[in-house]
Parts: C-alpha cells; structure tokens; sequence
C-alpha cells in the first residue's frame, strides 16, 4: 500500500510506468507479426465472391444494411444456439471492409445462407413488414425493377485482386459471363462457374427471367453467407495446431 500510495502521488513517476507497462504490451502483441506468416487460419471450403455474389455485397453495403445486421457470430452459448457456429476469421478475409460489428437492429446475418427461400427473400426485401410484423426495415422494391450494371464488373474484381483477393486473369476476363451463368440457369457456362468457385449457386434468384436484377445479385450473397465452411467436418484445436 506504501509502493501504491508513492506512486499514486508522484505523477512523473506513474507516467513513466505507465508508458513501460504499454510498451510490453505493445510489444508481445506486436512481435509475433514479423514472424508469422498469417494471422488468419487457412479454412477448407473459402473462396472468393462470384462476381454476381460480389456486385450484391458491393449492393448490400451501398444500401447500408451493415448498419442494422452484423456479421459476426460470438463464441458465447445463447449466440451459437440462435444463429449457429460461431464466426470465423476466415470466412472474412475477402471482405474488403469487413462486415464484422456490434450493431443489431435486425438477425445477425453471417449463416443466413440457405435459411430462407428465394421467394422468402424476395418477398422480404419487396415489403419486409408483410413478413416480419415487428419489423422496422425499410422496403427495397426498386432492386426487382433495377438491373444489374455488369460494365465495370472486371474493374470490381481487379480492385479486389489488388489488395489482396486471388482472383485469377481467367475469372477476371470471364466475369461477365459468369453473372449471366450464375443467374439464368439456360445460359452457357454453369459448370465453368462451379469449377472457379466450388458451391456457387446457379438459378434465378429473383424469379424473373426477362433479366439479370439488382436483386438477383443481393440474393445471391446472401444465400452464400455461412455456406462454404463445413462445419460437421470443420474441427478448430486441428487447424490451430
């Protein structure tokens, strides 16, 4: 109590612990970094966004949806038992912002993936109170109508090749394509889809064959969410090993 109290009353003194304890702080937490080769676990079954799955995240950020659902489930028991395994670095490592927060006006979203129909989702994004009386969501009706810009979609991928993403020259060069393949399931190119990305989901997400919608994107990405880990195989005390 003595050591305390001299302390506490010597300002000059509890600064210059102070900045020793930060520093040792700093510095455990810091050094691993020059020798580790990642500090993301490598997780069978990850992959890049399809270009369609990646023009509806590009549409789910636009529309600020990050700001009411998160997508970052808790190790903790009443988390895991309401949305399912907890998150996993590694299931974000091509996101680029990541769509990890606190913030939860409606459902966590990182294992919405197969959860609902397409036509639960269409009607949802449509006119979400006509499913979800509590709701507080705003309607979305104009994604339906709106169609899907694929111009610079190549430009999205090469962005995200550049800070890191493997998006390979092929998947690049056959980007387009792969937005028509993904979302009509008559056209050309399906199997070549499943081939660059092992469990893409090819059919009409909209449930509107005249074209390729803005809402035929965001359900695509939401549709993958939580779906490429195996998680009845996935075993975490092995991978970090």
């Amino acid at each position: 109590m003595i050591r305390h109290a001299t302390i506490e009353r010597n300002s000059i003194l509890l600064l210059v612990l102070i900045l020793i304890v930060v520093a040792i702080g700093g510095i455990v937490q810091i050094a691993p970094l020059f020798y580790l080769e990642s500090t993301i676990e490598k997780v069978q079954g990850m992959r890049p966004y399809t270009p369609l799955e990646l023009a509806g995240r590009n549409i789910y950020v636009r529309e600020g949806c990050y700001n009411c659902h998160s997508q970052m489930i808790r190790s903790l028991r009443d988390e895991v038992e309401r949305y399912g395994p907890y998150s996993l670095a590694a299931e974000s490592m091509y996101d680029h912002p990541f769509q990890w927060g606190s913030k939860r006006t409606g459902p966590d979203l990182a294992r919405v993936g197969g959860r609902y129909s397409d036509e639960w989702h269409v009607e949802h994004l449509n006119a979400p109170r006509a499913l979800v009386p509590e709701s507080v969501m705003p309607g979305y009706p104009f994604l339906a109508r709106t169609p899907l810009k694929t111009a610079r979609i190549a430009d999205d991928l090469r962005a995200n090749r550049a800070v890191g993403v493997p998006y390979t020259d092929e998947m690049i060069e056959t980007a387009v394509m792969d937005v028509r393949a993904q979302a009509d399931p008559d056209a050309d190119g399906a199997e070549d889809l499943r081939a660059r990305y092992p469990k893409s989901q090819v059919r009409d997400f909209d449930r509107n064959p005249a074209m390729v919608s803005e809402l035929d994107a965001l359900i695509a990405y939401l549709q993958m969410l939580g779906t490429l880990v195996d998680f009845d195989v996935y075993k975490p005390e092995e991978n970090l090993r």
